[in-house]
């Protein structure tokens, strides 16, 4: 290969990278929007990154080593033009509940930086393979019902959790009952420390009313400041309240995670359901942003952005991240118009922990709560369980399901729940499909369901039938036995027309049932009819040999052809049929 041939084939790589494609196609009158978009980001990433980075137990400083290597590794691989990433609420239980049973009894802090960067490391090479075998389906394993439940349950998990540092105090407990239990016996016991509950209420309070009442207003900033100031003036340190203190100065070096073999499986489970979780939340922050900027969305390309995001924090002490809605939305509305908004926001930060650390050392503890708490408000949502009530009882317990797999079992295990049932609910449905015999009614066109249309007139001697899924080995059986009860029903049928549109597919199970279910028919003088069967699943069925037993002239490309043919042998007209073919409720 000659070295111009490789020069043009590295050419064609780099314009490959989206952030290469980014900054060929940048603009000059965008850098100042997003040089100030960056500013004002920066100003949420700092408290947020701290405060999750305790939230997944780990020092706040990796919280900050995180936001800065993911905002960059995003910058050059992720194709979304102002999506931002960073330390998540909804992650970080998820990484807590991972790592923290792996340290030690004393929670040795170097151990869990460890575990949590090899977590992430494995959390993106999860998200690259996904985006290379083009994976991105897999965010609707969990249905939106089933993602409110685990939602629910993840808010009051994280907010159950951090009632001890809002309070004050400390808790020894693994699970939600069991925090709930201990909460309730040190506030019994007088364990509050009221200058902490003090700080972290206020704090609350300050979030929720400028986010209500003045939401340009960077309100986490605000609290934070003001909690810092209030810790200075009043010395709150020596009345009990814990501070984050000097973070350490400078930026991480290039780390290879040291971490036990036998840890390997438990934190790769971890990353699996970390993934599902991002790819969840990626795949539907990209899908809004994109819709409103006019960007296509690319899922593939996101997760690999994602997973590149992961890596890049992972080898810098860093932990799982995933892109934040509410970061997001913040920089569109300061005016970001590219990932230099995030770049900014990263050397920002850099500069702080080079130049200031000390910045935040007389930050209460007790105000990083409030920000997780407040955050964790964001992620229950009340209105939208009501509404699965109203709208849909069935969902509604599969939310109810997914939320006590939280409580109950924790969040781990809860994100399994929730996929095991978002799962199960779309067996049932093609288990047990909706199905319905179906009848002519007077000034309509077409045939309709005769549940609707009691009234509904048919043809003596026929039922048509509609079976509203494919066919194959889970719910053949149903489709048979509801086949035959109609075909026993008096007056008999003597043909039996199944109106197939709706039939996408007949696997090799039930095409073995439904040559035994013919069988069974022809030998009761009954005659089993396909009308608008598509023309891959005929062909599948010639493929089977069913038409040894299925009379080939037995479909018809329409239903209308169907009933046509039956009125010419047998001369029967539309009437009222009071109990033939009527279908029984499942």
């Amino acid at each position: 290969m000659t070295i111009r041939h490789r020069t043009t084939r590295a050419s064609a790589w780099l314009r490959a990278v989206p952030g290469v494609r980014a900054v060929a196609s940048y603009r000059r009158e965008w850098l100042a929007k997003d040089v100030v978009a960056g500013v004002v980001l920066t100003t949420l990433l700092v408290p947020q990154g701290m405060a999750y980075a305790e939230l997944a137990g780990l020092p706040p400083i990796t919280g900050l080593y995180t936001t800065i290597l993911c905002l960059l590794g995003y910058a050059v691989c992720g194709p979304s033009r102002i999506l931002v990433l960073g330390p998540d609420s909804s992650l970080g239980p998820m990484i807590a509940a991972t790592v923290l049973p792996l340290i030690a009894a004393e929670g040795d802090p170097a151990r869990a930086v460890a575990l949590a960067s090899m977590l992430s490391i494995m959390v993106a090479a999860v998200m690259i393979l996904a985006s290379v075998a083009k994976l991105g389906f897999v965010a609707d394993l969990i249905s939106k019902p089933t993602m409110i439940g685990y939602m629910n349950g993840l808010a009051l998990t994280i907010f159950v959790g951090q009632l001890p540092k809002l309070l004050g105090f400390k808790v020894d407990a693994d699970h939600l009952i069991g925090e709930c239990v201990e909460v309730v016996r040190k506030l019994a016991e007088g364990a509050v420390v009221p200058a902490s509950a003090a700080v972290g209420i206020s704090g609350i309070v300050l979030i929720v009313v400028l986010q209500r009442l003045l939401p340009k207003v960077p309100a986490v900033l605000v609290m934070v400041v003001l909690a810092i100031a209030a810790a200075t003036v009043f010395d709150l340190g020596a009345h009990g309240v814990g501070l984050v203190g000097v973070l350490p100065e400078g930026f991480p070096p290039l780390t290879i995670p040291d971490v036990r073999f036998d840890d390997l499986a438990p934190l790769f489970a971890g990353a699996l359901g970390i993934a599902v979780v991002s790819l969840a939340d990626t795949i539907s922050n990209a899908s809004a942003f994109a819709a409103r900027s006019g960007q296509e969305i690319r899922g593939n390309q996101e997760m690999l952005g994602v997973g590149v995001a992961n890596l890049a924090a992972g080898l810098f002490q860093g932990f799982p991240v995933s892109t934040s809605g509410s970061r997001t939305a913040v920089a569109e509305r300061a005016g970001a118009r590219s990932q230099l908004t995030g770049v900014v926001g990263a050397l920002l930060i850099v500069l702080m922990l080079v130049l200031v650390p000390g910045l935040f050392r007389n930050l209460p503890q007790p105000a990083l709560a409030a920000v997780v708490i407040t955050a964790s408000l964001s992620l229950a949502d009340l209105p939208g369980t009501v509404r699965l009530w109203r709208q849909r009882r069935v969902e509604f317990l599969l939310s109810i399901a997914a939320f006590a797999g939280v409580a109950l079992l924790g969040v781990l295990p809860g994100i399994a729940v929730a996929v095991g049932l978002s799962v199960l609910n779309v067996f049932r449905r093609a288990w047990w499909p909706y199905d319905t015999v179906l009848g002519r009614v007077e000034g309509l066109e077409g045939y309709h369901d005769i549940r609707s249309y009691p009234a509904a007139r048919q043809l003596p001697g026929l039922v048509m039938y509609r079976f509203d899924a494919p066919l194959f080995f889970a719910n053949a059986k149903t489709f048979r036995d509801e086949v035959l009860r109609m075909a026993r029903t008096e007056p008999r049928p003597s043909w039996i027309v199944i109106a197939a549109e709706p039939v996408t597919d007949v696997d090799t199970t039930a095409a073995d049932i439904l040559e035994e279910l013919d069988e069974a028919l022809n030998s009761e003088d009954v005659h089993l009819v396909f009308a608008e069967l598509k023309d891959p699943v005929r062909r599948k069925i010639e493929r089977y040999g069913l038409t040894r037993t299925i009379d080939p002239r037995h479909f018809f490309p329409t239903v209308e052809a169907a009933l046509a043919a039956y009125r010419r042998r047998t001369g029967a007209e539309w009437a009222s049929v009071p109990s033939a073919g009527r279908i029984r409720d499942r």
